[in-house]
């Protein structure tokens, strides 16, 4: 006998789906994490390093001294040197006795005698011991975001691993195909910086997911509808607790979410732009949670929009607009074609209680994966 169908008995509004997000899912355990993967992470701990440099080294190439020799010299007036100096690279150490570089063509050199051809202050050219970093001052705190400008800080530092929140997402297509693919590769790029993604093979069973190991949560995608093959929500309810299943989210009714022995679960619909809507609004806030970052959600730029957009109160729904003349123009709803997607910038969500938005209303556009 056919087991019976799965079935959405009601479409829970968005905003509480959100707020079971919040309950339930909190931020992993911190683990070390290879700096050129930590692009995006939080860091669980500050990010220090010894001083650096550990002593004075030169900042440009040119010729090492002393600056109170160099005291009134110019090219009408040349100082002569007691010494002749020690030539110097960038990133040299510099020689004992020397406190400024001078560059090349401020020296001149005639077999065992030299000039200073201008006066060099101490200190130019010269790096000082801790001037990079003090040893001290943590070059990036616990709590913040990793950026690109920082892994190039601190790699120069010669940090390869950094303390972060990193959850590890294992991706599971439930079946094959070009969306399918499709939808893989857009979550799998929008978790770059977020977490450490791992993919699943295609028509991997969500019961052999949900029994991997060293998973933080899982993001399946496909068998949530209620079709005679669609059965990815009743082995979730099976397995572990299924906290919602419909939500009141256009497109993207069918999704769901729950946990497995602790896990967040998030079932997203095996079409394109109802994946796209559920990611966009339930999945990236689930892997905030995770990630232990605020809600990023609410960034994008606020633009006004060019004409009317009309939606269903008690429906939240996710419409794609392009800019086209520093306003946004609305170009789809409730099915979001693939044209309309590829056409846009982005989207704006209209909340459940609003009938739309009027022209020239000023809307948040939120940028896609």
């Amino acid at each position: 006998m056919d087991a019976p169908a799965q079935r959405i008995a009601r479409l829970t509004p968005l905003a509480d789906v959100l707020a079971a997000v919040g309950r339930e899912v909190q931020p992993v355990a911190p683990r070390e994490v290879e700096l050129r993967m930590a692009l995006g992470c939080v860091l669980a701990a500050d990010a220090t390093v010894p001083a650096r440099p550990g002593a004075p080294i030169a900042m440009l190439d040119g010729w090492a001294l002393r600056a109170e020799d160099t005291i009134g010299a110019s090219g009408y007036s040349p100082a002569l040197l007691t010494t002749v100096p020690t030539r110097i690279e960038v990133g040299q150490p510099m020689p004992l006795g020397s406190d400024c570089v001078a560059p090349s063509d401020a020296v001149k050199v005639s077999g065992a005698q030299a000039e200073a051809l201008a006066t060099i202050n101490p200190g130019d050219g010269v790096l000082p011991a801790g001037g990079d970093c003090d040893g001290k001052t943590p070059l990036r705190r616990a709590g913040e975001v990793l950026r690109l400008i920082d892994m190039a800080a601190l790699g120069a530092a010669g940090v390869s691993y950094v303390s972060a929140f990193a959850p590890r997402i294992l991706i599971v297509p439930l079946r094959e195909g070009d969306v399918f693919d499709s939808i893989v590769s857009l979550l799998g790029a929008d978790m770059v910086g977020h977490s450490l993604p791992q993919l699943g093979g295609c028509g991997d069973t969500l019961a052999a997911a949900f029994a991997k190991d060293e998973i933080d949560a899982i993001v399946a995608i496909g068998g949530t509808g209620e079709g005679r093959n669609d059965t990815s929500v009743r082995t979730l309810a099976g397995q572990g607790r299924l906290i919602v299943h419909g939500v009141a989210l256009s497109p993207g009714e069918t999704a769901a979410f729950g946990l497995v022995e602790g896990r967040p679960v998030l079932l997203l619909p095996g079409r394109l732009d109802a994946a796209l809507a559920a990611w966009v609004t339930l999945g990236r806030p689930l892997l905030d949670r995770l990630a232990a970052r605020t809600a990023e959600n609410e960034t994008g730029e606020l633009v006004p929009l060019s004409r009317k957009v009309a939606s269903t109160v008690g429906m939240a729904e996710l419409v794609p607009v392009r800019r086209i003349n520093g306003q946004a123009e609305p170009l789809a709803s409730k099915y979001l074609s693939l044209s309309a997607l590829a056409r846009s910038d982005g989207c704006i969500l209209v909340p459940a209680e609003s009938e739309g938005y009027s022209a020239g209303s000023q809307v948040r556009l939120r940028p896609w994966p």
